[in-house]
Order: structure tokens, then C-alpha cells, then sequence
């Protein structure tokens, strides 16, 4: 995709010995919401670790953000440059409190504007204000996957990366989660989304690759894939209604 935010070009990636993903092509535009789809085992999760550079072994290909080569880059550059991913499990700092959650993840950014970064996260996820002194442990799950969102974004992400963000939530988290996701992206940062739930993400996503044992089986519109005869079958339990 000429002018894509993201370029990854015939990714090989795994861990030790075992390669996971077997030549992966993918684009995300600024302000896309692009998702990933497919069962477990796929890649889906190696896939986004890869291009954070975090925990992944790189066999061969490239991964172009922003311009900038993060083939060879560590995690800490791919964030400076505004590529973050919110991983599965959320990873909060449990004994520190909301708030100290959120400050951590602007270590990357200079201290000028956080209040008013905390203020945008807060006004996002009321929530969060009504809870910000409290330990990040004794948050519900929907709550502690608001604050893994709400601290990547206070790193100013130009990409967001979401690893399987409906995990253990209640139905009407979930679609709050992603209504957030797709008002991100209308205010111009691209979100990439690995997810189970493929009726919704589709619902969401401008576009979805569907990956099957490491490669890419089906790319496209998400209109194109929910009408997808194999996707409806596999995928979406044989029916969009």
C-alpha cells in the first residue's frame, strides 16, 4: 500500500528454533483500524510481538514504520517512534496505583504535557478518574484493559496494537473497547487488532488479514471478508446476522 504507516514484507519470525510466521505481508494506514484474524496457533499474537520487537526472533523480511526500518530496531526505539502494543494480559503493574500506571507510560515522552494527557485519558475512561489511587490489581478486567489502553496512549502512539482485547470481558465492555478503538482511528491513530471475536472486530475494521499456520490465506475489505463464504463458515459460526 503506497503511503502505509506500516510495511511488513515477507516476515519470517519465531521463537528459537521455531518459526512461527513464514513470510507475512501486512499494511496499515494512518488512522486505519486493521484487523487480524484466525485461529489459535496462527501467529496472530508472533505477528505483533514481531513488529514491537519484543521476544521475537526475526528470520527474514522487513517491517517499515513511519518511514523508519525496525527490522534490526529494539522495543525501546519502535516506541520512541510511536509504535506500541497493548499485549495480551494487559501486563499492568499491579501494587502501583492507576494513576503511577499511566505517568509510566509517558517514560518515553517529555513531562510538559502529561497533565494534559492524563486529563484526555481520564475524560476517555471515567472510570479510571473515579479509581486513580487505587492499586491497578483491584481493578475489574474491564476496567485493568481500559488502563493498559489508556497507558500506551499516553506515549502519544502514532500505531496502536491490541492483542486479543475482549479477553475475559463482559459483551458490553467489549463493545465499549472497541468503540474507543474505532474513535481512535477516526482522530487519526492507525490500530492494528488481533481478536477472537471476528463478527465484531469486522463490525469495526476497515480492513482484516486472516492468518492460518504463519501465513496470510485471505486479505481484504472487512466487507469483502464478511461476506467470505470460508470466513463465514469458519470464522463467524456460518452467519453474519
Amino acid at each position: 500500500m503506497s503511503g502505509a504507516l506500516l510495511e511488513v514484507r515477507g516476515l519470517r519470525a519465531g521463537y528459537g528454533a521455531l518459526e512461527v510466521l513464514r513470510g507475512v505481508d501486512l499494511d496499515v494506514a494512518a488512522g486505519e483500524l486493521v484487523a487480524v484474524l484466525g485461529p489459535n496457533g496462527a501467529g496472530k499474537s508472533t505477528l505483533l510481538r514481531a513488529i514491537s520487537r519484543y521476544d521475537v526472533t526475526l528470520r527474514g523480511g522487513t517491517i517499515v514504520f513511519d518511514g523508519a526500518d525496525l527490522t534490526r530496531a529494539n522495543t525501546e526505539r519502535t516506541v520512541r517512534l510511536g509504535c506500541l502494543q497493548v499485549p495480551e494480559g494487559r501486563q499492568l503493574f499491579g501494587r502501583l496505583s492507576v494513576e503511577d500506571n499511566l505517568r509510566l507510560g509517558a517514560f518515553v515522552r517529555r513531562r510538559g504535557t502529561l497533565e494534559t494527557d492524563l486529563r484526555s485519558v481520564y475524560e476517555r475512561f471515567p472510570p479510571l478518574a473515579q479509581r486513580r489511587a487505587q492499586h491497578a490489581y483491584t481493578l475489574s478486567g474491564g476496567e485493568q484493559q481500559m488502563l493498559a489502553i489508556g497507558r500506551a496512549l499516553m506515549a502519544r502512539p502514532k500505531l496502536l496494537m491490541l492483542d486479543e482485547p475482549s479477553t475475559g470481558l463482559a459483551p458490553q465492555i467489549v463493545e465499549q473497547i472497541f468503540a474507543i478503538a474505532s474513535e481512535l482511528a477516526r482522530g487519526g491513530t492507525a490500530l492494528l487488532i488481533v481478536e477472537q471475536n471476528a463478527y465484531l472486530t469486522l463490525r469495526h475494521a476497515g480492513r482484516a488479514y486472516v492468518l492460518e499456520n504463519g501465513a496470510v490465506a485471505l486479505a481484504g475489505t472487512a466487507a469483502e471478508l464478511l461476506r467470505d463464504e470460508r470466513v463465514k463458515a469458519i470464522y463467524l459460526g456460518g452467519s453474519t446476522a
